[in-house]
C-alpha cells in the first residue's frame, strides 16, 4: 500500500502538510487473537520489527511510551496519548515530537472481521505538521518499510497459535 501527501487547511485558514501512509494485510486468525498479540506490549520485543518496545495502559486518555525503530534506521521514543480503544478492532494514538504542530503521527491499528478465523490488519498512520515536507522521503523508506515488516511479523504472530 502507498502513501499519500496533501496539504490541508485547518480552521485557523493557515495550510497544514499532511502525509498518510497505510499498510494491511489478510491474518488467518481471529481477531481477538489478532488483537490479543497487538495489545501484548510485553511480548514487542520477541516479534514485532517496528515497534520495538511499548508500555502503558491501554486505556483511552492513558500516556504510553513507544520505541519505534525500523529495520536499518535509527528509533525514536514516543509518550502518545491513546484515543480510542475497541477491544477487537481499533487503536488509536496520538503522538507529538516535542512541540505539538511540529511534527504529529495519528496511528490507527484496524482488525476487520472477515470471517471468524480470518481478519484483515490495516495500519495508517496520519502526519501533519510544520516538519511533515522534510520527513516525507524518511516517511516513505523508513517508516513504510517497518509498516510492511510489522504486518508479516504480526501475521505470523498470530497465525502460529490460537486464543
Amino acid at each position: 500500500m502507498g502513501s499519500l501527501n496533501r496539504r490541508v487547511h485547518n480552521s485557523s485558514l493557515r495550510s497544514v502538510d499532511m502525509k498518510e501512509l497505510r499498510s494491511e494485510i489478510e491474518i488467518d486468525s481471529s481477531a481477538e487473537r489478532v488483537w490479543h498479540v497487538l495489545t501484548n506490549f510485553a511480548a514487542f520485543p520477541q516479534w514485532n520489527p517496528f515497534i520495538r518496545k511499548a508500555s502503558g495502559d491501554i486505556q483511552v486518555g492513558a500516556s504510553l511510551e513507544v520505541r519505534i525503530q525500523p529495520s536499518g534506521a535509527r528509533g525514536a521514543t514516543f509518550r502518545p496519548k491513546v484515543l480510542k480503544v475497541e477491544p477487537k478492532r481499533q487503536l488509536r494514538w496520538v503522538g507529538h515530537l516535542r512541540i505539538p504542530g511540529l511534527f504529529d503521527g495519528e496511528h490507527i491499528f484496524t482488525i476487520e472481521q472477515l470471517t471468524p478465523n480470518r481478519v484483515r490488519f490495516v495500519q495508517r498512520e496520519n502526519f501533519t505538521g510544520l516538519f511533515v515536507p522534510f520527513l516525507s522521503r524518511s516517511l516513505d523508506r523508513d517508516t513504510k518499510r517497518g509498516f510492511e515488516e510489522m504486518k508479516q511479523a504480526l501475521k505470523s504472530q498470530a497465525e502460529r497459535t490460537t486464543t
